[in-house]
């Protein structure tokens, strides 16, 4: 499908960026919602449909899928989603940057927060039925607004403080656009296993208030992705703690609720 810009709802008319078929671009202004424009034109403009938001100092944008499988796994999506966003901040981070992922759906560079991501489907959504849509949403911060140094703010970051090569809102949309046709390939024609080793790869260390911290590989530690996106922490074979991606989707634990933007 050819790249195209929407002019509704206050979208700008103007082309963009450079996405590879079958995405579709809308554009919204600076005070626009990607995550909540995209759920809301989903049904209507349907799969490939990418949002972004014009900002400098975050990248944001919200693309609409359409999964073939019931709701109850489909929220698997969300793991297609990160791995595309972690595998294009990693192209455009300086050599051997860490990023990693606080499950489900938070990213840091370096140990800070820069961002994350959302998943969005209709409310009404029968769980063994395939939703008509679904939208992976993200945001990550690309400039710093901060006013102290970052040694005063150990636990947020933003890719210019990281050394990223000038990467913009629009690169970096760009990059995550073909990382995603990428990964949901991986899935189709690997299965599942495979986008799960890429996610869990980059999955920060158990956090101090999980059942399993402090336990490492050499005691048996292990994490694995259940068939309806759930998080199993395993010793020595047996399931010690089970997190439900259902109930870590209804708040992301990244976003300010006031400001709209990740937590500062």
């Amino acid at each position: 499908m050819p790249i195209e810009t929407r002019g509704r709802g206050g979208a700008l008319s103007a082309p963009a960026l450079d996405l590879p078929p079958p995405f579709r671009l809308v554009t919204l202004r600076e005070v626009g919602d990607a995550f909540a424009h995209a759920c809301g034109i989903a049904a209507q403009e349907g799969a490939g449909t990418l949002v972004h938001v014009g900002r400098f100092d975050l990248a944001e944008f919200a693309v609409v899928l359409e999964p073939e499988e019931p709701l109850r796994t489909a929220r698997r999506t969300l793991y297609a989603g990160m791995c595309a966003l972690a595998d294009a901040l990693a192209v455009h981070a300086p050599p051997e940057k860490p990023i990693n992922v606080d499950w489900p759906d938070s990213i840091r560079v370096d140990g800070g927060l820069v961002g994350g991501a959302r998943l969005g489907w209709p409310v009404e959504g029968n769980e063994a039925e395939p939703p008509p849509w679904m939208v992976f949403g993200a945001m990550i911060r690309t400039v710093t607004m901060a006013e102290n140094e970052p040694g005063l703010r150990p636990l947020e970051s933003a890719l210019d403080e990281e050394g990223f090569d000038d990467v913009g809102s629009g690169r970096l949309v760009e990059s995550f656009a073909r990382h995603l046709m990428v990964a949901i390939d991986a899935w189709q024609e690997q299965g599942f296993a495979a986008l799960a080793k890429n996610y869990l790869a980059r999955l920060s260390p158990p956090s101090s208030s999980s059942p399993a911290s402090g336990r490492g590989k050499g005691a048996g530690l292990r994490r694995d992705l259940d068939e309806n996106g759930d998080l199993l922490v395993r010793r020595m074979g047996k399931i010690v703690e089970r997190r439900a991606l259902t109930d870590a989707l209804a708040a992301s634990s990244w976003l300010d609720p006031v400001t709209g933007a990740p937590r500062a």
